[in-house]
């Protein structure tokens, strides 16, 4: 799967370089040099892609950094040139009608247009990359919610969760941005703290300061965690042992009661919609078994593909992330045929769901048209 995806990345920069480099210079040291560069900064890419999760963040930031911006620069190159193609097509006609000689200049109309459209997509890709780096490496918005469950003991309404995902500890996130999500949390002073997966790209002996202050989330009814399918990538047994020594709960297709000002609900958690592959399968229905149907239900699943179980499950609300509203827009059009929604509040008969955009970033730290967000969701009766 993997040289599948370099050798895609390779046939897609040779465009690049034709339209960047091939196009827009003349033979010669200059333009050896930009193809050196570029074939440079694909390496270094690739190599981020392939090490990010092996390397100790220490080392493997080194190319983690350089290797992911090129990533987000590449794919707004890649989009804004294609947005220009049929512009380039419609003034073929008129490059072609070329003076003899060419204009005072010494650029033929064929260069200047190729320089022209090079530079309007290099500008519009470095600008919305630098822009991304900033709203990616900032805090988190607070989102609150309101959400009505029809079972919902009316002792219970006003609980509050705070709901984290996709957090992706690794190379660029490391310590700083945790405690910064913690004392965003804890400021909110939540009833309960759901963790909904993805929160490393890494190993224990490697990432484990860096989620240290999780031990100091501070809530009513304490932490919960179920496991996304980055924890499968780099084995998932590890953190959920770790996390518990963090004094978090890891809902494993388990649940718990809640009991909240003399209210009860269900809170439940299962693995990830992929982890099957690891033979440690999600299931919602032996989460629900033994129920008291007429307690609400809340169901923590990292993905909101788990939707359709909770459905049949009869769950009142699913927590999930994952999607990360799309990071990278318009991704968020791939993301919708893939998971069947992006981010925020979504119905499925008297099943309710509610995703995440996450708080914090995988790949390249960037967003754009999806800032980082934690939600307080505030559960509430009829």
């Amino acid at each position: 799967m993997f040289l599948l995806l370099a050798g895609l990345l390779a046939v897609l920069h040779l465009y690049l370089w034709k339209r960047l480099i091939r196009d827009t210079l003349p033979r010669g040291r200059t333009r050896t040099v930009a193809t050196a560069v570029l074939v440079l900064l694909v390496l270094v890419m690739v190599a981020a892609l392939a090490l990010g999760t092996t390397l100790d963040p220490a080392v493997a930031q080194w190319v983690a950094w350089p290797g992911y911006l090129w990533l987000a620069i590449f794919f707004y190159l890649l989009l804004a040139l294609l947005v220009l193609e049929p512009p380039r097509l419609a003034l073929r006609r008129w490059a072609g009608r070329e003076p003899d000689p060419p204009a005072r200049t010494g650029v033929s109309r064929r260069v200047a247009l190729a320089r022209g459209s090079a530079a309007v997509a290099g500008v519009a890709a470095v600008g919305l990359v630098g822009y991304g780096v900033t709203v990616a490496m900032g805090p988190p918005s607070i989102t609150r919610v309101p959400i009505t469950l029809r079972r919902l003991d009316p002792r219970a309404s006003g609980c509050r969760i705070a709901l984290i995902s996709d957090i992706h500890l690794g190379p660029i996130i490391g310590r700083r941005f945790t405690q910064r999500i913690v004392d965003l949390v804890n400021a909110e002073r939540p009833d309960a703290v759901a963790i909904v997966g993805d929160l490393v790209d890494g190993d224990v002996p490697a990432l484990a300061d860096a989620a240290a202050p999780l031990a100091d989330l501070s809530s009513t009814h304490g932490t919960f965690f179920v496991t996304g399918n980055h924890e499968y990538y780099v084995g998932y047994r590890q953190w959920v042992e770790h996390v518990r020594t963090l004094g978090i709960t890891a809902l494993r297709n388990q649940r718990v009661t809640i009991t909240h000002n003399g209210g009860r609900f269900e809170l439940a958690g299962v693995n990830d919609a992929t982890a099957y592959q690891w033979q440690d399968a999600a299931d919602v229905a032996a989460a629900m078994r033994g129920r008291d149907p007429e307690r609400a239900a809340v169901l923590l699943a990292h993905q909101p593909v788990d939707v359709a179980d909770a459905v049949a499950q009869d769950v009142d609300l699913q927590l999930s992330g994952h999607t990360h509203g799309g990071q990278l827009t318009p991704f968020e059009l791939l993301v919708s045929q893939q998971q069947g929604v992006v981010a925020g509040h979504y119905r499925f008969g008297d099943t309710q769901l509610y995703v995440t955009r996450g708080a914090g970033f995988w790949g390249p730290p960037v967003r754009v048209g999806a800032p980082p967000d934690i939600t307080i969701v505030e559960l509430r009766s009829p």
